[in-house]
């Protein structure tokens, strides 16, 4: 069984252009895009990483970027990004997705094999979709979701409004009585749904530039506890 992070990714983002390019550290030369793939190849359950951006010459720099890493790359639709997680997953013979996005560059290996883990002992009973998403408790910024491949054939066959295509997943969560949803929550010391760590706006990269200034010369891979004790030691930064 093939498990992979299909990650999407363009550099045409509307609020905050170009964001994955965006260096952090700042001034270390190595961009939004790079941590998030070196960050998930820390993961034990993950098979392999999927970059899916799009056809625009402008993404050329994305391609370039998963060649450096060492990591596949898929070429699709730039609005219709339910294709384009659909196609990813085909060409590679993937059969469970781990859906992550470019704008979480503190996304923790561990919470990703945690939500894995928690698909894999459910699915072959009752669970389509896993994620710590449903209900809100990690910060925002540390997100997965996991399903199946087929699960995702049968949405690219029914999904018709422009939203659903273009957010993936809604079409899943948002039908109950259809599919199977199974909510990961974080434990008590890790509950803190109103932390922001995701990069969409200017605001947001300055707050992740303080966060990767004081975490990541003690350790490129600092995790999910070592932000919320940070941000809880140092109230300012909030």
């Amino acid at each position: 069984m093939k498990i992979s992070a299909i990650v999407q990714v363009r550099t045409s983002s509307t609020r905050l252009p170009e964001k994955v390019l965006k260096e952090l550290p700042e001034g270390s030369g190595i961009t939004c895009l790079e941590q998030v793939i070196r960050r998930l190849k820390q993961s034990k359950k993950l098979n392999g990483i999927i970059i899916a951006t799009t056809t625009e010459k402008a993404d050329d720099r994305i391609v370039s970027i998963a060649k450096k890493e060492n990591v596949k790359y898929f070429r699709g639709s730039e609005e219709n990004v339910l294709s384009r997680y659909l196609f990813a997953a085909i060409e590679n013979d993937v059969d469970i997705i781990v859906r992550i996005t470019s704008d979480c560059p503190c996304i923790d290996a561990a919470i990703v094999d945690r939500v894995i883990n928690s698909h894999l002992k459910l699915r072959e009973v009752y669970i389509d979709y896993t994620a710590n998403t449903l209900i809100r408790s990690y910060p925002k910024g540390l997100d997965v979701e996991v399903f199946d491949t087929n699960i995702l054939k049968d949405v690219y066959h029914v999904a018709e409004s422009d939203y659903d295509k273009e957010h993936v997943t809604p079409y899943i969560y948002n039908r109950h009585g259809i599919y199977r949803l199974n909510a990961v929550k974080a434990p008590k010391e890790l509950y803190a749904p109103n932390i922001r760590v995701t990069l969409d706006t200017i605001e947001d990269y300055i707050f992740l530039c303080m966060i990767f200034d004081y975490l990541y010369p003690k350790n490129k891979y600092f995790n999910a506890y070592d932000i919320v004790n940070l941000l809880r030691e140092k109230k300012e930064l909030n």
